[in-house]
């Protein structure tokens, strides 16, 4: 499958591709809050809230929708960058399409299997390249990267793209997630270093 091309977004920010503070790994590492959840087949994402009706899918309904591989950076709050991963998935966007937002609507919130939390403005989330991924590199995402469906933000820290992710919540107000409580910081800029609150 083709791949567009994500990795010019640090020019948005003023910045050089590697966000300062950074370093470049060729490896993956794993960092999760607690142990990777169980799912089945069955399993529903899900969206509601600030919406005309509530809507779910099947993994399967899911992967149906229409998608793309995106070559995409990554970039961890820890201080680790991967470059050009190549994530297949649905955009925020496309799905947003599907979807009745109310007019009021100011914040997501992305929701995960195992409890975690984390939230968006609404305008930070209609980016094209927000995605919904299920693989990496041609090959299914693996439970301890977030699969079988997880959240990706380059333009943001991970942190901000849920693992796991079960659905989500579109509000009229701004929560804050998971790590933000805890002290991280809620607009997560890697391009300024916004790591803590």
């Amino acid at each position: 499958m083709e791949c567009t091309d994500k990795t010019d977004i640090h020019k948005a920010f003023d910045g050089e591709r590697l966000p300062p503070g950074q370093r470049e790994t060729t490896a993956f590492p794993v960092l999760s809050k607690g142990d990777v959840p169980s799912w089945t087949p069955t399993t529903e994402f899900r969206a509601w809230g600030a919406l005309d009706r509530d809507r779910s899918w099947t993994l399967s309904e899911f992967r149906s929708l229409p998608h793309e591989t995106q070559c995409q950076d990554f970039h961890c709050v820890t201080g680790w960058s991967r470059l050009d991963c190549r994530f297949t998935g649905v955009p925020f966007t496309t799905l947003a399409e599907r979807l009745s937002i109310d007019d009021d609507v100011v914040s997501v919130t992305f929701h995960a299997l195992d409890g975690y939390t984390t939230a968006l403005p609404l305008s930070e989330c209609m980016r094209d390249d927000v995605l919904f991924a299920w693989a990496l590199d041609g090959e299914p995402l693996s439970g301890p990267h977030g699969g079988p469906l997880r959240v990706l933000t380059p333009h943001k820290y991970a942190y901000k793209g849920a693992k796991w992710v079960s659905g989500i919540a579109f509000r009229t107000e701004h929560e804050r997630g998971y790590w933000e409580r805890r002290g991280y910081s809620d607009s997560a800029n890697p391009w300024a270093e916004e790591r803590y609150a």
